[in-house]
């Protein structure tokens, strides 16, 4: 988790509405001499149901409460009148949800309007009706309502962003999203100025292409070091990766270093093709040998505005095509 409100872990406990208990009844109405067994049955329990919700990208909703049951299923009553079903109980998530219950995933959450059951309402039990028979035809028997599922389930988001930001702390991502899209992150002059992931849009031809500034890596990261371990697994939904090297610390170790931290966290990251921008160009007079170890890079400085209109052109280019 991290500040102002991102969380995007979080154990709740869920618990199926209880059933609804049969009806033991008997018709007693006036010139009905031989009234028969009209005992209804319970209803069903109501559900525990997870839904995407579009407007959200945090958790935090879970934080302050973790226990939800939905609601019990009436009781049944005379004259065959089953009871009513439990009200269900819809919990609404980010998109990008994952569920798991004891290590295992139940389901993902990725698009608005997806629904998932995660604890399912006891079954009502039967009325006495529903027990007559030749042989028994005034049966004084009903079923308990069944009790609904329990479940302890985490949940973890990761976020749905078409390109994953990726650099060391004071790279300069934050002013490049601000550069490229509608996100406005704080940005100083020291390291660790983003504690959670930012989300931009820029604005294609045919479609929004959404950005994010994920948290700075540092050596380590995939052993529980730094803020970008808390974060890596947001990368893992994204379509494509910008690298953000910093110019003046060595863009070729950086590179490498964190191409062999996302290799140690998840070895298919390095399977998605990715964009290569070296920033802070400003600051360096001279980097024609840059330019041949990397060719295909693009040469930006993100605070002055430098190579921003290609970079943009290139990325617009890979998704409207």
């Amino acid at each position: 988790m991290g500040e102002k409100g991102f969380i995007d872990r979080v154990r709740i406990w869920v618990e199926g509405g209880h059933g609804g208990d049969g009806c033991i009844s008997f018709r007693r109405e006036k010139y009905v001499p031989r009234g028969g067994p009209d005992g209804g049955n319970g209803g069903d329990g109501g559900d525990v149901i997870l839904e995407v919700d579009p407007n959200l990208n945090t958790l935090i909703d879970y934080v302050f409460k973790r226990h939800f049951k939905a609601g019990r299923g009436a009781h049944g009553k005379g004259k065959n009148q089953t009871g009513r079903k439990g009200e269900d109980i819809i919990l609404k998530v980010p998109p990008g949800t994952l569920v798991y219950e004891d290590g295992k995933l139940l389901g993902e959450l990725l698009t608005p309007g997806d629904r998932l059951v995660v604890a399912r309402g006891g079954k009502g039990g039967r009325g006495n009706a529903a027990f007559r028979s030749s042989t028994n035809q005034a049966p004084r028997v009903a079923e308990k309502g069944q009790p609904g599922e329990k479940k302890s389930l985490i949940l973890e988001l990761k976020l749905l962003a078409d390109i994953g930001l990726v650099g060391y702390p004071n790279a300069g991502k934050s002013t490049l999203l601000r550069r490229l899209t509608d996100a406005r992150p704080k940005v100083a002059a020291y390291p660790f100025t983003t504690l959670t992931p930012i989300l931009g849009t820029l604005i294609g031809t045919n479609r929004h292409i959404v950005i994010a500034d994920i948290p700075g890596i540092i050596d380590g990261a995939h052993m529980g070091k730094g803020l970008g371990i808390e974060f890596l697994r947001h990368i893992e939904r994204t379509r494509l990766l910008l690298y953000v090297l910093d110019i003046t610390q060595d863009p070729v170790n950086q590179f490498t270093a964190l191409q062999d931290e996302l290799r140690e966290y998840n070895p298919l990251l390095l399977q998605k093709p990715y964009i290569i921008a070296i920033n802070k160009i400003d600051l360096v007079p001279d980097y024609d040998t840059l330019k041949e170890q990397f060719p295909k890079a693009h040469f930006i400085s993100a605070l002055k505005g430098i190579g921003i209109d290609e970079l943009r052109a290139t990325i617009m280019r890979l998704f409207d095509a």
